[in-house]
């Protein structure tokens, strides 16, 4: 759908403005995503997010199952980084239950977590890329976000949907060789990073669509409440890693990568910086991870009272899950805390003024997933 509005500057000069629809197929969308664009001529006048095409009522559908039946839900939200999801909701009841969680479990969280972002981001490398017509990018980073994926699979059983992490510990234990395996993966993963950069990062091409493109200040991503490589190519050194640790981040030292003029450059080499330090704290994980069990003691019948807020650092920023019992033992209130519902209210900042072009160079670069956003 589209219209034409007519309408009169000054005497003698007409201009019109288009109003336009992108999405919700667009496929540089990166999912249901409808913009409501006004356009004069190429330029981008006002740019609003209509969401809700993906809707999956998951905090209303947590609030009516059992505790431990939330779990595979919770992967259907951020469905391409799902154990981060799963992690921030289990560890919210345990919280609140005061379950005591092995430590060989919970290497293994913070191993596959870490693997987890790389994955994350791997696809949001090639999509992007691929966005801003960079094709031979996306199938490179396919090809790494596979292996890893088959690492995924031999752990938990699926490629993408685990329903792996458990309260009090995980499933199961990883295979044997798993160290191995990962630590084969990574020298390989490394080295197709430098391919990455010599294809994609000094391009001039790609530095003219994203340098000085959606640029976001400091100010304005705190005000709207940013987090995560967003917030961090603003110049904000924020991570919840780092400034309210959990699991194992407290013992280890990793850098936070940050830019300076945040823009859609930026958030991509904050990205790409991530995936490194994400390496080195595996191999940290893969090498002081103990012996012994992966699940610790939990009560045969749960029951949720109180309130808990937990949150993690996920591949898009902080993601927090709020949870409120009444005594029985499913949660009488969720509230999921969304990156991207809240980093998608700064569309219209970045693409004012911008071409709508720029306007696709800002989608991707902002990295959302629509089933977190439309919870």
């Amino acid at each position: 759908m589209q219209e034409m509005v007519a309408r009169t500057e000054s005497p003698g000069i007409r201009s019109e403005e288009l109003f336009v629809n992108m999405g919700p197929q667009h496929p540089s969308t990166h999912g249901v995503l409808r913009v409501l664009t006004r356009l004069d001529g190429e330029k981008v006048i006002d740019a609003q997010a209509d969401i809700g095409y993906l809707h999956r009522c998951f905090e209303k559908i947590a609030e009516k199952r059992q505790l431990f039946q939330v779990i595979p839900y919770t992967d259907r939200t951020d469905y391409l980084a799902a154990i981060h999801d799963e992690l921030v909701y289990v560890m919210a009841v345990e919280k609140l239950l005061e379950i005591e969680v092995p430590e060989r479990a919970q290497y293994i969280r913070f191993i596959m977590s870490e693997l987890q972002r790389i994955a994350s981001h791997l696809l949001w490398f090639g999509t992007f890329a691929m966005d801003l017509g960079a094709t031979t990018a996306f199938l490179y980073a396919w090809r790494e976000r596979e292996r890893l994926l088959d690492i995924f699979e031999a752990v938990t059983g699926a490629r993408m949907l685990y329903n792996y992490l458990r309260f009090g510990g995980v499933r199961n234990d990883v295979f044997d060789g798993f160290e191995s395996t990962v630590e084969r993966y990574l020298k390989d993963f490394e080295k197709r990073l430098e391919d990455y950069h010599e294809l994609v990062t000094g391009n001039r091409i790609f530095e003219k669509r994203t340098q000085g493109v959606g640029v976001i200040t400091a100010e304005e991503a705190i005000a709207y409440g940013a987090s995560g490589p967003v917030l961090r190519a603003s110049g904000v050194k924020y991570d919840v890693r780092k400034n309210d640790p959990y699991l194992l981040y407290d013992r280890y030292d990793f850098e936070v990568p940050v830019g300076q003029n945040g823009d859609c450059y930026d958030r991509y080499m904050v990205r790409m910086q991530e995936m490194v330090e994400s390496a080195k704290l595996v191999r940290h994980g893969l090498a002081d991870m103990p012996s012994g069990d992966v699940m610790g003691k939990v009560p045969r019948r749960i029951k949720l009272e109180g309130d808990t807020y937990a949150r993690i650092e996920s591949a898009r920023g902080e993601v927090a899950c709020y949870l409120v019992g009444d005594g029985s033992d499913r949660a009488y209130r969720l509230k999921w805390r969304s990156p991207c519902f809240v980093h998608l209210q700064l569309l219209n900042i970045m693409a004012r003024g911008g071409l709508i072009a720029d306007l696709v160079a800002s989608i991707g670069s902002i990295d959302i997933v629509m089933g977190e956003v439309d919870r």
